[in-house]
Order: structure tokens, then sequence, then C-alpha cells
């Protein structure tokens, strides 16, 4: 179960180490026969050495769109993706190549992102052997067996020769996450990649991945719509909460968690189920105007959370866009909370 225990203390993630990866200003505009679609309006996210940095919002806005620019799956149509420092645009074959490296993917489904034809051993070892990380066949098969080992899949020997259709999703997901390991990644970039799981394989996988941001020092980039998994696994990390393609407010996780600012974000904060009934009876519910979220090819004027903010004050909120700016604790953007 995952635990809603609340922290005394924030826990400050502020540090002068470079980041690995950076969006800087990022956006992402899909044309469709309906009109141009922002699916991502200009992001700015930094991945840290051993940080988890975690992007949080409802389904379609814009969280899965920014991880793939993130990880070069998807050209920006505008801004940038640096890596330490560089823009990834501008790099040349070796250079992506080590991109490519130390920035992997684990997808959503476990279920689609591994090869039904080839074998735990085929699959985790292919990166070995297409970047001649290992120099024969035994080499390779003991590095895999070591990685499945790291990602709690034991004994490793008998899933070596294993096909996915006779793993479970959470050993599938592992075999996933093994096979990102193989390239002694900087970043990780989790896309939804404990939604499709039961609770308890959830929060066993969660742990897995906690330690190996701790014992590798490997940076996250974790994408979840459930504020509950955000808060277990990014607890000494940072919540960046996105709405309609930006960011609407990020700080430290229990700064984020604790005390939400932005409307939106304590609508996700109060939709989260807690286990104790007396937390449930004395938790503050929050009721939006509208259920609707907003069309992308025709967003409102202003604010794109006003139709449904429940601080809504006619003026700013439907004439201007907030911008995000930093308060004293987190960055913020909504008229009437920084104005008040």
């Amino acid at each position: 179960m995952i635990d809603h225990t609340l922290a005394t203390t924030p826990v400050s993630t502020e540090t002068t180490t470079e980041p690995v990866l950076t969006l800087k200003g990022a956006r992402q505009t899909f044309k469709t026969p309906r009109g141009e679609v922002p699916a991502v309006a200009g992001v700015d996210l930094q991945v840290r050495p051993g940080q988890v940095l975690c992007l949080v919002g409802e389904s379609g806005c814009g969280k899965t769109t920014t991880a793939r620019m993130a990880a070069a799956l998807a050209d920006p149509t505008a801004g940038s993706v640096l890596f330490h420092g560089k823009d990834v645009a501008t790099m040349d074959r070796k250079e992506r190549a080590a991109f490519r490296r130390s920035v992997q993917y684990i997808h959503q489904d476990p279920y689609a992102s591994l090869n039904p034809v080839r074998t735990v051993y085929s699959t985790v070892s292919a990166g070995l052997r297409r970047h001649k990380m290992v120099k024969n066949h035994a080499e390779a098969r003991r590095a895999t067996a070591e990685l499945l080992e790291r990602v709690d899949l034991t004994p490793a020997e008998d899933h070596l020769d294993k096909y996915p259709h006779q793993m479970s999703g959470g050993q599938r997901q592992r075999v996933a996450v093994a096979r990102a390991l193989a390239m002694n990644p900087e970043v990780i970039i989790a896309d939804e990649s404990t939604s499709m799981l039961d609770v308890s394989i959830r929060v066993s996988l969660l742990n897995t991945l906690g330690k190996l941001r701790d014992e590798i020092g490997v940076g996250f980039l974790f994408i979840t719509h459930d504020l509950a998994v955000a808060k277990y696994f990014a607890w000494h990390g940072e919540i960046a909460v996105m709405y309609l393609g930006k960011v609407v407010e990020q700080g430290t996780t229990p700064r984020v968690v604790n005390d939400p600012r932005h409307p939106y974000t304590k609508a996700l904060v109060s939709a989260v189920c807690e286990p104790d009934p007396d937390l449930v009876h004395d938790k503050e519910r929050v009721r939006l105007r509208d259920a609707d979220i907003p069309d992308l090819t025709d967003l409102p004027p202003g604010c794109d959370f006003h139709p449904r903010c429940p601080l809504y004050a006619e003026g700013d909120c439907d004439t201007v866009r907030p911008p995000l700016v930093r308060g004293h604790d987190r960055l913020l953007a909504c008229h009437v909370v920084t104005r008040g």
C-alpha cells in the first residue's frame, strides 16, 4: 500500500549540480484538419543526477509529448532540448549516439514495448551487442543476468530464455527497466511505467527504481497522472503540474502535495484516494466550475483553467494568461493566488 504519511519538514532539492537534461521553452504543435493543436506550449524543465522530477496532470495534458521531446523521439516545434548544455538538434552522429545511450525511455505498456519473438536475453543484450559493450555471447549472457538480478528478476537463469508471453506484466516491465539500465544511462524517462500494474507490483517496481536512483545516481523524468504515485516515488524530488501543455505549478514534492497553491493542483490532490476514513472525512474537496476540459483547438482567452477554476475572478483570469513566476518556495501561474 502506498504510504500517505505526510512529512513535517519539506525536503529541499536545491542543488548546485548541473542538470543532465534540460528542456528550454520546448513547444510541440500538431497540425490537424481542425487546426493546430498546441500539445506542449513552452515548458522549462531540468533533470539532475540522482534526482526525480515528476510530471503530473490529467490525460491529454501533454506529459507524454514532453517526455518524447526530452528523449529526442520527437523534435520540438520551437525551443530546445539540451544534454549537458548542448542542443540535441545540433549534435553530430557520435554525440547523438552518446545521447541515445545516456537517455533511456521506459514505455507505459509492458505488453507492447517488448518484441514478442525475442527472448529476455535477446531483448536486454541487444544494446550491449549493438554498441560493442560486450565481447562475446558468454559475456553478454553474464551481463544480462547481472542486469536481471539488479531489477529483482531472480534467479536470473530462470528468466534469460523466456519470451514476453511467458511472463507477468510486472516481470515484463522489469525486463524493460533492465534493458534501459544496460546502457548505463544518466537519465531514465519513465512514461506512466507503473500505471498498468497491480498496486502491490507497482510499489515493488517503484522501490526497485528508487534503489537504482540511489545506488547509481540516475536521474528520472517520471510521468504519471497519479499524485499518490508521484508522492511515493518523488518525495525527495520535485513535482511539476501540467495543464493543457503548460506547467502551472512546480516545487519540491512535500510542498506541492502538502500545501498545493494552484487551484488545479488542489483539485488533483483532493482526488487522491485516502485509506484512512478520518482523513477522508476531514479532507477538503475541491469542486470545479466545469468538468469538461477545453478543446485544444479553441482554447479560452486568458488563463486556460479559468472556465473550470473555483477561484475564478472576472477580469485578469479571462483576459490575461498568467505567467509562470517564482514565489518564495515554488513556481506558480495563477493571477488570484499570486495576487493574494
